[in-house]
C-alpha cells in the first residue's frame, strides 16, 4: 500500500517522464497526458489488484483498458515504474522498431498491453468484453478503463454504454478524462458534451465525479468507484482535470494536445516538476 505523500511523488516522476519522452521524440501527446497522471498512478500502484508479471489473459486479477491511446506516454511511464518493462525502455517512446509506439499495440509485445488502441471510440466496448468475459470466468475482479471526453462524440460509444447499462455490467469501472479539451478546441465549441452525469444516469450507469489533479481525491474516488460495483450496474467516473497541469503554461491550452516542448520549453516544465524517484 503506498501512502498519498508516495503516489504524489510517484505521479510528479511520471509528469517528468512524460515530458522528457515527448520532447525527445519531437511528438506524441504531453497534454492529456500530464492531465491523467494522478489517475493511472493511483490506479497502479494502490487500486488495482496486480499479480505479479503479465499475462494477455489477465485472469484472477484486475486489468485496465486505455481507450484514449494517444495518451501513451503517461501509461508507458506508468508501467515501467510499476515493474512491467525495464525503466530505460522509456528512451525509445516513438523510435522505429520500439515497442513503445505513438499509440499503444500488442504486436510488439510490450507487457501490460492488452489491445491496441487509439482509434477513439472503440474501447469502451473492448472493456466491456473483458468484463463479461470475467463473468463469463467466474473471475471476479473488475475490468477498469479510461476515455477521453472528446471522445464520447463517437457514436460507438453510446451504443456501448447503453449495453451495459441494459445488462448489467456491473464489474466495469470507466472513467471519462473530463478535460473539455480536445485537439481542435474545447468540447463545447466542437461538439457540446451536454449533462454526461445525467447521460449516464440514464443510460442505467452509477455515477460519481472527483477531481483528477487532487491525489487524495482521486484515491478516495477509485475506492468509492470500487465499492460500489458489483450492484447491477457499471459505474462512470467523471474525473475532472486539466490538460497539461501543472505546467503553467500548458494548463487548459488544447494546443498541447499533440505538440512536443521545445529545449526552452521542456526546462520550463521540468522547473515546475521536481525530480521524486530519479530521472530514466
Amino acid at each position: 500500500m503506498a501512502s498519498v505523500s508516495e503516489l504524489r511523488n510517484i505521479a510528479t516522476q511520471v509528469r517528468r517522464d512524460i515530458v522528457r519522452m515527448v520532447h525527445a521524440a519531437q511528438s506524441g501527446h504531453p497534454g492529456g497526458s500530464l492531465g491523467c497522471a494522478d489517475f493511472l498512478t493511483a490506479l497502479y500502484f494502490e487500486i488495482m489488484e496486480r499479480k505479479p508479471g503479465f499475462d494477455m489473459d489477465g485472469m484472477g486479477e484486475d486489468i485496465f483498458i486505455l481507450s484514449n491511446g494517444h495518451i501513451s506516454p503517461v501509461w508507458y511511464s506508468v508501467l515501467a515504474r510499476a515493474g512491467y518493462f525495464p525503466l530505460d525502455e522509456l528512451k525509445t517512446f516513438r523510435r522505429i522498431s520500439s515497442r513503445l509506439q505513438g499509440h499503444p499495440a500488442t504486436h510488439e509485445g510490450l507487457p501490460g498491453i492488452r489491445v491496441a488502441s487509439g482509434s477513439l471510440g472503440q474501447g469502451m466496448s473492448v472493456a466491456i468484453g473483458a468484463a463479461q468475459a470475467k463473468k463469463l470466468n467466474h473471475d471476479p475482479h473488475l475490468v477498469y478503463s479510461l476515455h477521453g471526453d472528446g471522445e464520447l462524440e463517437e457514436g460507438q460509444c453510446w451504443e456501448a454504454i447503453m449495453y451495459a447499462g441494459a445488462k448489467g455490467v456491473d464489474n466495469l469501472i470507466a472513467t471519462v478524462d473530463w478535460n473539455h479539451q480536445q485537439i481542435d478546441g474545447t468540447t463545447e465549441q466542437v461538439m457540446n458534451l451536454g449533462d454526461l452525469n445525467a447521460k449516464f444516469i440514464a443510460f442505467n450507469w452509477l455515477t460519481l465525479q472527483m477531481n483528477g489533479n487532487d491525489m487524495e481525491e482521486v484515491v478516495n474516488g477509485l475506492k468509492k468507484a470500487k465499492s460500489i460495483s458489483g450492484n447491477g450496474k457499471p459505474v462512470c467516473i467523471l474525473m475532472n482535470t486539466h490538460m497539461g497541469y501543472p505546467v503553467d503554461f500548458m494548463i487548459d491550452n488544447h494546443e498541447w494536445h499533440g505538440v512536443a516542448p521545445n529545449d526552452e520549453q521542456l526546462a520550463k516544465a521540468l522547473a515546475q516538476l521536481p525530480a521524486t524517484l530519479g530521472d530514466y
